[in-house]
């Protein structure tokens, strides 16, 4: 190995390890209870049987047990805790795009690497999906802290095979793959490109398809977003590029019926959007590429806990 390689592996090494240190302290101090309680288990199972005592459901009185013991008793279960975690992460060219300290792609690497540590600790199985205009990486379900420091490899490092988006063929193979019920978290920008095909809409196919997700899984979406893509700024005229089409185009950045309908084009998008996700009961948070995620995933978590015990 050169000696650029093997500083390259040395970076590589070392941001890993910083983001590891991060990632597990903010475990601690922020999410240790509060990703345990936003998610159901599999099932339940059979514990043990107790005397019956006032306000227990009649339905869980064991009939044999009380016949025996000629008092009444009640089956107790427990939640199955272990959970499937797969990480669905969009790594096409838009996520290069940051106007300020991170871009998009920095972001949700850190998000994600968080998600991957708060189900490490506790103990449930996390798998990765990088995917662009294709599938580009597929790592199955599995345990253990070596595994979790391999998804954080490829999620901060991992080279795009080919350029452009296709949302949709993310959400085919999760379909494929998963056969068991499993916590999928969908992280992207969710910028979705034209569809030149056919007749629907690139949006349509993308909510036929993600609605399919839905039926099989606890279905997660998160999406990052920069503040320049929600309000254009004040630039006067300026060369813009698409990251991955590469196509270019100059714009009057200083006029405000062009920013005011760029604001107001980007709001219709993202509120018909949302709404869509929320009428398939599909969960949705979104952060910015300078916001704190850590609460907004703390929130997210606790508005789960909430609905669960309602």
């Amino acid at each position: 190995m050169d000696e650029p390689e093997q500083d390259f592996t040395r970076n590589i090494l070392k941001q890993v390890r910083q983001i590891e240190i991060r990632s597990n302290r903010l475990v601690s101090e922020a999410l240790a209870g509060s990703y345990h309680s936003a998610f159901k288990g599999q099932g339940i199972d059979f514990e043990e049987v107790r005397e019956y005592q006032p306000g227990d459901e009649v339905r869980s009185i064991d009939w044999n047990v009380t016949a025996k013991m000629g008092i009444p008793f009640v089956k107790q279960f427990r939640e199955e805790r272990e959970l499937t975690i797969l990480l669905a992460i969009d790594v096409s060219e838009s996520g290069s795009f940051g106007s300020r300290d991170h871009s998009k792609r920095e972001r949700i690497a850190e998000l994600g690497s968080l998600l991957a540590f708060s189900a490490n600790r506790n103990g449930d199985k996390v798998g990765l999906l990088l995917f662009s205009k294709q599938v580009e990486m597929y790592l199955p379900p599995a345990k253990g802290q070596k595994h979790i420091l391999r998804i954080l490899r490829e999620i901060l490092f991992h080279r795009n095979k080919k350029s452009g988006t296709d949302l949709n063929d993310g959400l085919r193979f999760v379909n494929n793959v998963l056969r068991r019920r499993a916590v999928i978290f969908f992280l992207s920008d969710f910028i979705i490109p034209e569809n030149k095909k056919n007749d629907q809409s690139a949006e349509d196919l993308f909510f036929k398809e993600i609605s399919s997700t839905r039926k099989k899984h606890d279905l997660v979406c998160g999406q990052v977003f920069d503040f320049c893509e929600e309000k254009f700024p004040n630039l006067g005229l300026v060369q813009i590029e698409d990251a991955e089409s590469g196509e270019r185009v100059i714009i009057d950045s200083a006029s405000a019926y062009f920013r005011e309908e760029y604001s107001n084009q980007r709001k219709e998008f993202q509120d018909r959007f949302v709404q869509r996700l929320k009428r398939r009961g599909i969960d949705f948070f979104s952060f910015s590429t300078d916001s704190d995620f850590v609460k907004v995933l703390k929130e997210f978590f606790q508005m789960r806990k909430s609905r669960r015990n309602r």
